[in-house]
């Protein structure tokens, strides 16, 4: 049977060198791995890169591209947007196994030895040489550069301990230890942050993704190391500690550019996939869609507010942790109340300013103004944002000679009537709280197309944090909800002497 036609449990029955060669086997590149493999995944219209979603009409054929070409691949893009996970899935189009030389530290193909120890054993046991089977699972080794990594430490050193326990002379090339890179013969080698690399640590790769020379204390190396690497970085004109030199740039034959999602709905499926809510009572818990839609558009404001630095980016790890922070919110309440069953709410997203606070970079304003402002802004500002695809513009009805729907819930604030929504309160009070409000059940049943009976009072609420965020309303952050009242009452509250740090948590929502 030729080695084609072999199974992976064939494969495993092959324990020498001269098995192999009877098997039929043909050295292959790992270049040429990749871009076959790929090229049968192409045909059966497989997908190689399951789970990365918004990029398939961007950065996936880019990608597929380079491994045709059998290029050097640099993924350069913001924060948080997959580049390590996508090279981490490349090894899904190496070979199953490959056979190497067994004990050889430089993984050598036994057709093409590579190091002296293999060339040795192959020389002395001939067809007798053991041979081992390297699974595409172990064939990936990644290093994050920092400005420690040394030449050692990826190309090698001379090893005097080696030396001395072997009696072996300074000029004999046992006595090298080899560094990650040799070491990841035959696999794919990625460096994460390539720019926080030292330029003299870049300069040591060049002859090895060009000709694959190695020097070590002198001795210079003829390894013809068959390495795929793959680099990310992130832009370079706004990295503040390094860039990549530009000789390498020149060696790395594909830069692909990454990005964000261009979509909310893109965003809400990396959300859902990417999440940690296994094990909790998902199924006593239910989530508007809308409330899915908001914590999309807080990443996406964030990635737009003149607070936060937008060279740093704002990676998709902040919609991840805050959709979990806002299941483990309504989870607290039901555990907290002893209810059967809950619905997220508007109030849920102070449970989410913590996972907000960590993951963007701000600016000097924003820094002046406080990563918890900055924060409850950005939930505002989203809420603001998606209003309007439900309820009309206050402003503009406001404006209008028609009828404005917001009279009557306006109006009965603007009587001194006033509203508090605890993250804490039973199903049962959050629903009387709301209710007490004239005509804010009107606008939600006039407004809100196919609207499910159980999420009347989210939208009653998402009203009223609307109205707010619209100036029609005044709205304070309590240390477990929220407080709704009159506008012009809380303006002249202020002007009599009102607390001033209360009234600079009520501006941190408007």
């Amino acid at each position: 049977m030729e080695y084609s036609q072999l199974s992976s449990k064939d494969l495993l029955h092959i324990k020498n060198l001269g098995q192999l060669k009877a098997s039929g086997y043909q050295s292959k590149s790992i270049k040429e791995e990749l871009r076959s493999n790929l090229i049968q995944k192409i045909k059966n219209k497989e997908n190689v890169f399951e789970g990365i979603w918004g990029y398939e009409d961007t950065v996936i054929p880019d990608i597929e591209r380079a491994i045709l070409s059998k290029h050097n691949i640099n993924l350069l893009g913001l924060r948080g947007q997959a580049k390590t996970r996508i090279a981490r899935m490349m090894t899904q189009l190496l070979d199953e196994y490959v056979p190497v030389v067994a004990n050889a530290e430089l993984n050598d193909d036994p057709m093409q030895p590579l190091s002296s120890f293999a060339k040795h054993l192959i020389e002395e046991k001939g067809n007798e040489t053991p041979i081992t089977w390297w699974h595409r699972s172990d064939r990936y080794t990644e290093k994050l550069a920092t400005p420690d990594v040394s030449v050692a430490d990826l190309i090698g050193d001379v090893d005097p301990i080696k030396a001395a326990t072997m009696k072996l002379s300074y000029n004999d090339e046992r006595v090298v230890h080899f560094g990650l890179v040799p070491r990841s013969h035959r696999s794919i080698f990625v460096i994460n942050e390539l720019p926080d690399l030292q330029a003299r640590i870049q300069v040591a790769l060049f002859n090895i993704l060009q000709e694959g020379d190695i020097q070590i204390r002198g001795f210079k190396l003829r390894l013809p190391l068959d390495i795929q690497f793959v680099f990310t970085a992130n832009p370079e004109d706004y990295t503040n500690r390094g860039s990549i030199v530009t000789p390498l740039k020149d060696r790395i034959e594909s830069q692909i550019i990454t990005h964000y999602p261009k979509s909310i709905e893109i965003g809400r499926k990396i959300t859902a996939q990417e999440a940690r809510i296994k094990n909790r009572p998902l199924d006593k818990i239910h989530v508007p869609e809308l409330m899915k839609d908001l914590i999309e558009q807080i990443a996406i404001e964030a990635r737009h507010s003149e607070y936060v630095d937008e060279k740093s980016g704002v990676s998709a790890r902040l919609t991840i942790s805050a959709y979990e922070n806002l299941i483990s919110s309504a989870e607290r309440r039901l555990y907290r109340n002893g209810e059967s069953e809950t619905i997220i709410r508007i109030v849920d997203l102070i449970g989410v300013i913590p996972a907000i606070t960590g993951k963007v970079e701000l600016v000097y304003e924003g820094e002046q103004e406080g990563a918890g402002l900055v924060a409850y802004n950005l939930i505002g500002k989203a809420i603001r944002t998606l209003f309007v695809n439900y309820f009309p513009s206050p402003e503009q009805k406001k404006k209008s000679k028609e009828g404005n729907p917001y009279v009557l819930p306006l109006s009965w604030f603007g009587e001194g009537n006033t509203m508090d929504l605890l993250t804490t309160h039973s199903d049962k009070d959050y629903k009387i709280a709301l209710h007490q409000v004239p005509g804010l059940e009107d606008v939600v049943t006039e407004f809100v197309k196919n609207l499910p009976e159980m999420e009347k009072e989210f939208f009653m609420e998402f009203a009223l944090h609307g109205l707010a965020e619209y100036s029609q309303l005044s709205k304070k952050l309590l240390d477990t909800g929220m407080q709704f009242k009159d506008l012009f009452s809380s303006m002249f509250d202020m002007g009599a002497g009102g607390d001033l740090e209360d009234d600079e948590d009520d501006e941190g929502f408007n």
